[in-house]
């Protein structure tokens, strides 16, 4: 089993007051299917008429969970979520298609609804395959006796490499009742997500219709968890999942069925600001990581061109470990925009650290001081801001830097 690596300096000193979603309840409990001592398995039961939405990998090699999700995303109706860590459940051919289908009616069984509403996610090891019978008869006592407040441990029992269960809640007005929206989840490491091993689950109590779920749950995606990188590799199980129960229409709250609407639009904004949060918690676990960095770019051809520039710089080995030595190398981003196969005209490209600016009109900015940009290299937030001026494109990519830690995890996560 790998070594337990050192908590983030980011990690919160405490965590979030969790206020129950009224149709939600959690449980959590040790199955043993990888890890010796802790939760490794976790429940979700949803109130009958729960609408759900979904984000997902759009890598090649997918698990199986994650195909599971995506046959039950048509339907747009969810009773339970099941998901496990220290096994994925990805590469395990058949295997693995079974291992999903035996979970999924293990969990309609107890709930007493389809297999179809059943959503399932696995994280952890890649290639082995899960025996979904040392954990698929304890769903029947986790599914009786979860509970409203089990966030913290649901939240835990989904990590992995991570350092920190990361947990995030909002209240919005609907009409005249306030709607409640928790959010938990897991990434450390393998986070660069094309969405849509980085998982989300949310829950919230407004009545929103399938379609509207879908629509604003992308589009936050598109700006949250599509923005964030670690080490540029795009697990096979990313899945984000948004669970809508309905219960706050009893209380007086109107349905939510146009985005265009002001419910809609006062909704779209506490979810982008949750997804945001827990995006940024992400990261800010990053598998050994000492700093986080936000990089912003503009004046580039288009927002998607802006985007890959900021990506190109985020994912660069070299500009990721001058972050970790503290090295003003700006060098190192003039070449990650470089080799971003984007438009870029050296004279015109401007870059700042921390507002500073040291490099201008393609040259070396006047009355540029080395040793003010090493001294602000030190601290544990970094942004560096690129204007290529050459258009309105812009964009803010979010990541962290390499050092020997992240090596050292990943070199010993099977060991």
């Amino acid at each position: 089993m790998a070594k337990a690596a050192k908590v983030s300096p980011f990690a919160p000193e405490r965590l979030p007051d969790m206020p129950p979603v009224p149709g939600v309840r959690l449980a959590a409990c040790a199955a043993g299917i990888r890890y010796q001592g802790r939760a490794d398995l976790m429940t979700a039961v949803l109130e009958e008429g729960t609408t759900v939405a979904g984000v997902l990998t759009r890598s090649k090699t997918c698990s199986a969970p994650v195909l599971w999700c995506r046959e039950g995303l048509k339907q747009g109706r969810a009773r339970v979520l099941v998901v496990n860590s220290g096994n994925a459940n990805a590469f395990t051919g058949k295997k693995g298609s079974e291992a999903a289908r035996i979970t999924a009616e293990a969990a309609a069984r107890a709930q007493g609804c389809s297999p179809g509403e059943v959503f399932i996610s696995s994280t952890g090891v890649i290639g082995e395959p899960l025996d979904a019978a040392k954990f698929a008869h304890l769903l029947d006592g986790l599914i009786k006796s979860a509970q409203a407040d089990a966030w913290a441990p649901a939240a835990r029992a989904i990590m992995t490499t991570d350092t920190f269960p990361k947990l995030a809640t909002r209240r919005v007005r609907i009409g005249t009742t306030d709607v409640v929206i928790n959010g938990f989840a897991k990434g450390a490491g393998m986070i660069a997500p094309d969405l849509a091993t980085m998982l989300v689950y949310i829950f919230t109590d407004a009545a929103v219709t399938p379609s509207v779920l879908q629509t604003l749950l992308a589009a936050g995606a598109d700006k949250t968890f599509n923005c964030i990188t670690v080490d540029s590799d795009t697990s096979t199980s990313d899945t984000v999942l948004l669970f809508a129960t309905g219960a706050a229409v009893a209380r007086g709250a109107p349905p939510i069925a146009d985005t265009a609407s002001a419910h809609g639009q006062r909704f779209a904004a506490a979810l982008h600001e949750l997804m945001h949060e827990l995006a940024l918690m992400v990261v800010k676990d990053g598998e050994g990581l000492s700093k986080f960095v936000t990089i912003e770019v503009s004046g580039a051809e288009s927002d998607g061109a802006a985007r890959r520039i900021g990506f190109a710089i985020a994912n660069s080995p070299l500009v990721k470990t001058a972050f970790a030595g503290s090295d003003p190398n700006w060098g190192r981003v003039v070449m990650a925009v470089g080799k971003s196969g984007e438009a870029a005209d050296r004279d015109r490209l401007s870059i700042t650290y921390g507002g500073v600016q040291v490099a201008k009109d393609g040259d070396r900015a006047a009355g540029y001081d080395e040793k003010v940009i090493a001294k602000y290299m030190q601290g544990r937030e970094i942004a560096i801001g690129v204007d290529l001026g050459l258009g309105t494109g812009k964009a803010t990519v979010w990541t962290c830097d390499l050092t020997h830690d992240y090596v050292a995890i990943n070199a010993d996560y099977r060991s």
